[in-house]
């Protein structure tokens, strides 16, 4: 239970078409976001946000993994994902960052579809109806381009001031018809290394 909740969206895109060339399998691009009332709202600065983060952020994580993984199918299912935050206009960028950005909130989704990589990810701020933007990537592979993908939605009474949106992103695969290598042959024309790449 989460008092603070007052809604959970979904967003459930299909691309059959790109470029004028069908695109098979279909790809599918899946946000998940929940709407809570900022835990930390009106009581002016707080220096320490670590008890209602761990009270928040774990439930918050379990309920947005499990309803993503409903939608996808399974979590091997899953090739890309990653994660947003949007804090109401009267909130702190902490605060909305602080629900996404612990092991609290993200290990659910990590374990569900059995990644390696990190969650890529955004902290905005704005008003209701601001786009929600979720970077995804490979969940095993950070270098490979064809995952770079973004989910993008929008809740229209969402976050309002006193608010704050958070999010999980998924697709199926990478862009439809990626052709531009990946890090890694950029790395190989260039004589570097993926622990060095400016050379510096």
């Amino acid at each position: 239970m989460i008092p603070e909740l007052r809604k959970v969206v979904t967003f459930d895109e299909d691309i059959h078409t790109e470029g004028g060339r069908p695109v098979d399998p279909v790809l599918r691009l899946i946000g998940v976001a929940a709407v809570v009332r900022n835990p930390w709202a009106g009581q002016g600065y707080v220096e320490d946000l670590k008890p209602e983060i761990r009270r928040i952020a774990p439930p918050l994580g379990k309920l947005l993994t499990d309803r993503l993984i409903a939608l996808a199918g399974s979590g091997d299912a899953i090739e890309a994902y990653g994660k947003a935050c949007i804090a109401g206009t009267d909130c702190e960028w902490e605060h909305a960052s602080a629900l996404i950005h612990t092991l609290h909130y993200g290990n659910f989704y990590r374990e569900a579809v059995g990644a390696k990589s990190y969650l890529g990810f955004t902290n905005t701020r704005g008003p209701a109806n601001t786009q929600i933007q979720i970077p995804l990537m490979d969940k095993h592979d950070t270098g490979r381009r064809s995952h770079y993908l973004t989910v993008q939605f929008s809740i229209y009474d969402a976050p309002a001031d006193d608010e704050v949106v958070v999010a999980l992103g998924a697709a199926t695969g990478g862009r439809p018809h990626h052709r531009i290598g990946d890090r890694y042959s950029d790395l190989a024309e260039l004589g570097r290394d993926v622990d060095n790449p400016t050379g510096t």
